[in-house]
């Protein structure tokens, strides 16, 4: 048994099949452990067999700023999700934390009459510069240590970042761990960056939408506790369907609790589906419809 460890780059795994979906509520943990690594590990002809290590996961990200962020409750959504990590499963998912750093720069500006202009010969503007910094090194650092020194046989890159070769390099030449890479692309093969893929044992160039779907967290998660984490209504497919729903809801019965209570249960009317879910896409304007005849009788 290879003692294994997951090593999720936050920043390229959000852009890459998160973003602007409804399954950023993700278990990681789930999704590698009951997805992921079955899929690539137990194929036909498998040379080694695997087990997470106590602390099976760690997940590599930075603070959002509210001047740059997207919206205005950005920085509290991923609050409420580290928070979520931490809590679900105590001590088995780590995260590491970087920052993000702004700063006033200037850059070359490309010349909309002649793209092949090269940035010598083109004139400059004044830029906001947003980078995210130690994430990187925190990545290669934490895995190179935990190679050399905690043990760990197996190591399962989630990134697509091609400065963490180096250090993929490395434990390469000094170890002799196993080295996997899983390419963060929703539903369609992604072509993995060249450098990485010569070093790893085996590369997954893709995570299906369905493994997204099937590895989120509990709605509620510390629930009968005196500070439980709730995903944020935001982060549903279509918060406003949610939204709709929860009033007309409240109304009828009272409380967010008892509307949750009865939008989770699945539903003969909808084939057994929960409202819920329609309420992810367009399908749930039949719940609305539903809801609303509720303040007519």
């Amino acid at each position: 048994m290879l003692r294994t460890r997951i090593y999720v780059d936050g920043y390229n795994l959000y852009y890459g099949c998160l973003k602007g979906t409804p399954f950023k509520w993700l278990d990681l943990l789930a999704l590698f452990e009951k997805s992921i690594l079955p899929s690539v590990i137990e194929k036909p002809g498998s040379r080694f067999e695997w087990e997470l290590d106590s602390v099976a996961l760690k997940f590599f990200t930075a603070p959002i700023l509210e001047k740059v962020a997207t919206h205005a409750d950005s920085i509290r959504c991923q609050e409420l999700y580290h928070a979520a990590l931490s809590k679900y499963q105590p001590g088995r998912v780590e995260t590491i934390k970087g920052y993000y750093s702004l700063t006033p720069a200037r850059a070359k500006v490309i010349d909309p009459l002649n793209r092949d202009k090269w940035p010598r010969d083109c004139g400059l503007t004044e830029i906001w510069k947003l980078e995210e910094k130690q994430t990187d090194v925190n990545l290669a650092m934490h895995a190179f240590k935990d190679a050399v020194l905690g043990g760990i046989d197996h190591l399962v890159f989630v990134t697509n970042d091609t400065d963490l070769a180096p250090a993929l390099s490395m434990i390469r030449a000094y170890t002799q761990a196993v080295i996997g890479l899983v390419i963060p692309t929703a539903d369609h093969e992604r072509v993995p960056n060249t450098e990485l893929a010569k070093l790893g044992h085996w590369v997954r160039k893709h995570i299906t939408t369905a493994e997204l779907k099937a590895s989120q967290l509990p709605r509620v998660i510390g629930s009968g506790t005196r500070r439980p984490t709730a995903k944020p209504d935001s982060w549903y497919g279509r918060p406003d369907l949610l939204k709709r729903a929860l009033e007309l809801g409240v109304a009828e019965l009272g409380s967010r609790s008892k509307v949750f209570h009865w939008l989770e249960k699945p539903n003969p009317h909808y084939g057994g589906r929960s409202p819920i879910d329609l309420l992810d896409s367009d399908e749930g304007e039949v719940v609305i419809q539903f809801m609303e005849r509720w303040a007519t009788r």
